[in-house]
């Protein structure tokens, strides 16, 4: 019998660029869907660009209609206002499809680098280089997307296993 696919939608908080990508998750199998970086601009007000995020945000997930996502957990160390304007990007990034009605799982850094190439402590280039290994037909334009492309493979492996142990 044929597994259904299930399309995941990653998503790499960010208030200047936030990265998106989505794949299907066919049994074992993960395919390339589509990928990108919704953006606001650093000049507008803190609610246009949050606004902006949002539409866009939107927008993706009416055209690709993916059934779950997967969002980066932030640990940031940098000023505070910095992480509370960050912190409010990844309220839209799980607000978004929570409100389309899917089911939003959050994952650490360190969780989704060890998913896709082995270790926690991965760098940025890495993630990359096996995002693409793994996507054979992905080309994410940034590190954002590819991040995102990520989560999703990172979403898809933890959905596997959780669903293998549910079975048992």
């Amino acid at each position: 019998m044929m597994s259904k696919a299930i399309r995941i939608i990653g998503i790499d908080p960010g208030l200047r660029n936030m990265g998106w990508g989505v794949i299907d998750s066919v049994g074992s199998r993960l395919v390339f869907v589509a990928s990108g970086v919704v953006r606001s601009q650093a000049q507008d007000d803190i609610a246009t660009r949050l606004r902006s995020l949002h539409q866009g945000l939107v927008e993706v997930l009416a055209l690709h209609q993916p059934h779950e996502a997967a969002v980066e957990e932030t640990f940031v160390n940098r000023d505070p206002q910095s992480a509370l304007k960050l912190g409010q990007a990844r309220g839209i990034a799980l607000v978004v499809p929570a409100l389309a009605g899917l089911r939003v799982e959050e994952y650490a850094a360190t969780v989704v680098k060890k998913s896709v190439v082995g270790t926690g402590h991965a760098q940025k280039d890495q993630v990359g280089m096996m995002v693409r290994r793994l996507l054979p037909h992905a080309d994410p334009a940034s590190a954002d997307a590819a991040d995102a492309l990520a989560l999703a493979i990172c979403h898809a492996q933890h959905r596997a296993s959780r669903l293998m142990l549910k079975d048992k």
